[in-house]
């Protein structure tokens, strides 16, 4: 799919794009989504730049990713998508910077048309006159979205440290730890993915600031990058410091396990302590001789329960009284 934004007094604008047919006056974004070979070839010949194909976009070299190809910068970062599912994932997009209009290259939905919603209102900002302004808009973007990620990851985590170290009255409170490791486990694969977002953004928000082939940013372009990079290393550090407590709630976690599991332990130990000594006396009154003077006993068998008895509560009270218990 292709889809073109034109600049227009008040903000961004989409206008009619078609293979074949010329783009119109004032194009400052071409936002290719899935796209197909003929597509491909018309934005070549359209900005006079290369399209790199889906299989040189995942490409994890820097070299393959921040490179400069004739007029043309390229810059491939790894965005999230699908956050509101329960498998978010990391997707490939590469920011093709030219003197006639941006184009990105996506094969996934990143949230670009919440900015593009944004860009078309009246009153929008006005760098968004060139192709420049329209990448540093979306990489503010894409900032503020990997923000609002952390966010929500960081309440839910504090929602599932509450959740796991919560006490009702004398006992720990339990829930299934199934659920719990599961939960823990999506919230750190997030967090992980927003990190691994923010290290390539930051790539290519210093390569878009360093001169290339004598080639630099604008004064005002180097201004508008500064407060993003410090933006995105102090995103980079939240995302840390989130890494670090979600592997603490996982450590606690399966500490919670392992002393359960010694619970039941202990309690079937317990009870078969507890059982030991009046099997003992069933077996030995369980014996089948002759010669057994408590046979001949007419309260034999009342005595007999009551040694079992009593067998059963010493050990009881002993646990108690060492609070093994």
């Amino acid at each position: 799919m292709l889809i073109a934004y034109a600049h227009r007094p008040g903000g961004l604008e989409r206008v009619a794009s078609e293979v074949g047919r010329p783009l119109p006056e004032g194009v400052v974004w071409i936002d290719l989504l899935e796209p197909t070979a003929e597509e491909d070839r018309f934005v070549e010949q359209t900005i006079g730049a290369s399209v790199p194909t889906r299989e040189e976009m995942v490409e994890i070299e820097p070299s393959s990713r921040l490179y400069v190809d004739g007029v043309g910068r390229y810059m491939t970062a790894s965005l999230i998508c699908n956050v509101d599912a329960l498998s978010p994932n990391l997707s490939a997009v590469t920011f093709i910077l030219t003197p006639k209009a941006l184009v990105t290259v996506r094969y996934d939905t990143p949230k670009f048309e919440l900015f593009a919603s944004r860009a078309c209102k009246a009153q929008s900002s006005p760098s968004l006159t060139s192709p420049e302004g329209v990448l540093l808009g979306l990489f503010d973007a894409v900032i503020d979205r990997t923000a609002d990620i952390l966010e929500i990851v960081g309440s839910e985590v504090d929602q599932l440290s509450a959740t796991i170290f919560r006490r009702v009255g004398a006992q720990a409170y339990r829930k299934p730890y199934t659920d719990l490791l599961k939960q823990i486990g999506r919230k750190g694969d997030l967090n992980s993915k927003a990190r691994e977002s923010l290290v390539t953004l930051q790539r290519v928000l210093l390569y878009l600031a360093a001169e290339i082939d004598g080639r630099a940013p604008s004064k005002e372009t180097q201004k508008q990058l500064k407060p993003m990079q410090r933006d995105v290393a102090s995103l980079m550090e939240h995302a840390n410091f989130l890494n670090d407590k979600i592997t603490f709630l996982l450590d606690a976690m399966l500490g919670m396990v392992g002393l359960a599991q010694n619970d039941i332990v202990k309690l079937f130990s317990v009870m078969a302590v507890v059982f030991l000594p009046p099997t003992l006396v069933a077996s030995i009154y369980g014996m089948n001789f002759e010669n057994m003077p408590e046979l001949k006993w007419a309260h034999g068998y009342p005595m007999a329960l009551g040694f079992m008895v009593l067998s059963a509560i010493l050990p009881y009270l002993f646990f108690k009284w060492r609070r093994w218990l």
